[in-house]
């Protein structure tokens, strides 16, 4: 994460982790729309050719199959230029915030369509991740400004929740309010996995440097200026010898 975005990314995330929170105590235990949900009616609950088509294609990118496809692809594409640490957060991020959100489905146990348990959407969760890496990967160029980073980070953001949010509601697996809590669900785990993903990597290579300082062959009673300039001085000698 670039160091002038981790306080307002941060804030961003707590901001998003409060309404998780405020809509999962809104719904715990309940299996019918909320006032928002019922707002936007029933027409948001099903969509015609070639729409649905659009929204299935959406879905499985977030189904087993599709999301490890992509999550591969963007491994692979992280790796070649040269981003470890994009491609760990790649893999990690969006696994973390699949994980909090089924989690958190258990403990709401808001239910659609029977026992099917709905918030928040992981498929929103997972979509608003991945959106986030890329954004992050992008916004760490050299020469881009820090709003203009920002900018480009909350966008993609809202426009892969919203997209994954739409199919997610026009298939009929999700309320809503269950795409908004899994829009924010990502945005509220991604920032934090990415601060651990470079504190870990910062230790690692602080510890490597390390390392590498204590090593046998570095260690003289005048440290390595005055090996330096030993080796000189016996150089000096032999020429004038």
């Amino acid at each position: 994460m670039p160091p002038g975005l981790r306080t307002p990314l941060g804030s961003t995330a707590v901001l998003a982790a409060l309404v998780v929170l405020a809509l999962g105590i809104l719904y715990t235990g309940r299996s019918a729309p909320g006032t928002l949900d019922a707002r936007l009616g029933t027409d948001a609950y099903g969509v015609g050719s070639p729409w649905h088509d659009v929204a299935l294609t959406l879905d499985f990118l977030g189904e087993p199959a599709g999301s490890v496809a992509l999550v591969t692809a963007l491994v692979a594409g992280f790796s070649l230029r040269g981003l470890p640490r994009s491609a760990l957060l790649v893999v990690a991020g969006p696994a973390l915030a699949v994980g909090t959100a089924t989690l958190l489905k258990s403990l709401v146990g808001r239910t659609i369509h029977g026992d099917n348990l709905s918030y928040p959407s992981g498929h929103t969760a997972f979509a608003t991740t991945i959106a986030l890496v890329v954004a992050l990967a992008a916004a760490g160029r050299p020469g881009r400004g820090r709003t203009a980073a920002l900018s480009l980070i909350l966008a993609s953001a809202l426009a892969a929740g919203a997209a994954m949010g739409w199919a997610e509601v026009a298939l009929g697996a999700h309320y809503p309010t269950d795409a908004l809590g899994g829009w924010c669900t990502g945005l509220a785990v991604l920032p934090a996995t990415a601060w651990l993903v470079d504190r870990t990597a910062d230790r690692f290579t602080g510890r490597t440097d390390g390392r590498r300082a204590e090593h046998p062959s570095d260690r003289t009673p005048d440290g390595g200026a005055g090996r330096v300039a030993e080796r000189m001085a016996d150089a000096g000698r032999g020429e004038r010898g």
